[in-house]
C-alpha cells in the first residue's frame, strides 16, 4: 500500500510514522519550501499523550515544553489587573500532565521521528479516483499513483476542496481572528505571560525558549471577512487597521509584526463535516475537523486522528476510512464543543481534560 500525505505540520508526520510502523508507504507532500518556523504555543493532552510516549516523542517534548511561570493581565496604560502563578490561559494549570510546547519545537520531532519521504514546495493540482488507485497531478507537473490521499493540510484544506467542494460548505466562523508572529523580546518577558484586551481586540505575548524572542498573538472579533488567506501583506495591514488603537506597548508590537518573517493570520473557526472520506480520499486533523484554537485541542486532535487513522488503514482497508470515523467522531465532539462552551471565558479545566481523554487507545 502506498498512501499520499498532504501537509507537513504535526498530523501529516505523526500519520506518516504510524503508517511506517504498520509497514505501509507514505510520501508528504508540502507546499512550503521548508519546514515552517513559528507559531503559537500549543498543547498536547490526554490521548495524545499517549500517541507522543508510543512514537518515543514525549521525554523530549517535556524537555522543550515552555516552562512557563505564571501570567499576568493589563489595561491599556499597562497596570497590571491580576496575575497567576499556578497555571496560564493557554497552558492550564501547572500541575497537569499537559505539555505545552511551541508548534515549530513539536513538528521538528515528529519528523525526526517519522523521517518520511517529504516534497516540499510542491502541492496537489488535481485528483483522479478509480477503483482500484488516485492518480495525482502536482502543481509541479508530476504525476504519480497511490493507494490512497489524506489531507493534513489544515483548515484551507486544498485536499478537501478537491475532494469535497469549496470550505465554505464546512468551515463555521467562530467570530474572531487571531495574528501569530515572533518578535525581539523587547518587554524582557522570562517564561511569562502578559495577556491585554481593550473592547474587541486584544492578544498575548509569551517568552520563547529563545530568551532573546518572544511569540505575540494579536486579535479581534469580527463576523466573516473576505480575505486571501495567502497574501500575507494584506493581513498585516488588516490587523494593523484592527489594533492601531491600543495602548500599552502595541505600537511596538505592531512596528514588530511588520518585519516578522513568520507572520500568521486565520478566523477561529471549525470544520464540520458529515463525512470525512470521498472514495479513496480521507482527511485528518484540521483539514476533517478543526475545533480551533479557541479548544486548546487542534493539535491533539490531529496526533490522535492520524493514529487511529493508520491502525484502520493497517488493519485493513476494505472499511478503513469508516471505522477510522465510528472510532474518532465522539472524541472530535467532545474536543470541538470545548470552543462554545463558555463564549469569552474559554472552557472550564474539567471539561477540556475529560474532552482530552474521550477516546481508549488500543
Amino acid at each position: 500500500m502506498k498512501v499520499l500525505v498532504s501537509g507537513a505540520s504535526v498530523g501529516g508526520p505523526v500519520l506518516a510514522y504510524w503508517l511506517g510502523r504498520h509497514g505501509i508507504e507514505a510520501e508528504i507532500v508540502e507546499r512550503a519550501p521548508g519546514p515552517r518556523t513559528g507559531g503559537q504555543a500549543i498543547d498536547v493532552r490526554g490521548a495524545a499523550l499517549t500517541v507522543a510516549d508510543r512514537m518515543g516523542v514525549l521525554e523530549r517534548a517535556r524537555a522543550l515544553r515552555t516552562r512557563m511561570r505564571g501570567m499576568s493581565m493589563v489595561d491599556g496604560s499597562g497596570a497590571e489587573l491580576m496575575r497567576s502563578t499556578e497555571g496560564t490561559l493557554s497552558g492550564g494549570a501547572f500541575d497537569s500532565p499537559d505539555v505545552e510546547i511551541m508548534r515549530d519545537d513539536l513538528t521538528a520531532l515528529v519528523l525526526a521521528a517519522a523521517d518520511p519521504v517529504i516534497v516540499h514546495g510542491d502541492s496537489i493540482a488535481a485528483l483522479a479516483q478509480d477503483a482500484d488507485g488516485v492518480d495525482v497531478t502536482f502543481e509541479s507537473g508530476r504525476r504519480a499513483r497511490y493507494d490512497h490521499v489524506v489531507g493534513a493540510d489544515g483548515l484551507h484544506s486544498n485536499v478537501r476542496r478537491l475532494a469535497f467542494g469549496p470550505e465554505e460548505r464546512y468551515v463555521r466562523h467562530l467570530g474572531a481572528y487571531v495574528s501569530i508572529f515572533t518578535a525581539p523580546n523587547f518587554l524582557g518577558l522570562d517564561h511569562w505571560q502578559t495577556w491585554f484586551r481593550e473592547g474587541e481586540v486584544g492578544g498575548v505575548v509569551y517568552s520563547d525558549r529563545d530568551a532573546t524572542t518572544m511569540r505575540v498573538n494579536l486579535g479581534f472579533q469580527d463576523g466573516p471577512i473576505a480575505y486571501d488567506h495567502r497574501d500575507l501583506d494584506a493581513q498585516k495591514r488588516l490587523v494593523q487597521e484592527r489594533c492601531a488603537g491600543l495602548g500599552w506597548e502595541v505600537p511596538r508590537l505592531l512596528d514588530a509584526m511588520g518585519k516578522a518573517d513568520d507572520f500568521y493570520f486565520d478566523a477561529m473557526a471549525q470544520v464540520v463535516m458529515e463525512r470525512w472520506s470521498a472514495g479513496r480520499v480521507t482527511l485528518v486533523g484540521d483539514a476533517g475537523y478543526c475545533a480551533s484554537p479557541l479548544s486548546g485541542q487542534g493539535t491533539s486532535l490531529a496526533m490522535v486522528g492520524a493514529y487511529v487513522l493508520a491502525e484502520e488503514l493497517a488493519a485493513g482497508p476494505s472499511g478503513a476510512f469508516e471505522r477510522y470515523e465510528r472510532r474518532l467522531r465522539p472524541f472530535v465532539a467532545a474536543n470541538q464543543a470545548l470552543a462554545t462552551e463558555n463564549p469569552g471565558q474559554g472552557a472550564a479545566p474539567e471539561s477540556i481534560q475529560r474532552a482530552a481523554n474521550a477516546i481508549t487507545l488500543d
